[in-house]
């Protein structure tokens, strides 16, 4: 009976051990995909960014080209 006790009490420390290193692995995943995607989406609002201030003088010389005819 003493051996079952100590057995379960193995098991019992065997799994908290377990779900702590999930615990952990599932925080890192997730500190590196923030850090990760963070930086990309400043990247993609810049390139949005730059992308708007081109089309609109684009447009401002088609607008331009096309009054004057």
């Amino acid at each position: 009976m003493a051996e079952e006790m100590k057995t379960s009490g193995q098991d019992q420390q065997e799994r908290g051990a377990v779900n702590g290193d999930l615990s952990m692995l599932f925080v890192s995943v997730g500190t590196f995909i923030d850090s990760t995607i963070d930086p990309m989406s400043k990247i993609l609002a810049q390139s949005l960014d730059s992308l708007a201030v081109v089309a609109k003088q684009v447009l401002e010389g088609v607008n331009t080209t096309l009054g004057k005819k």
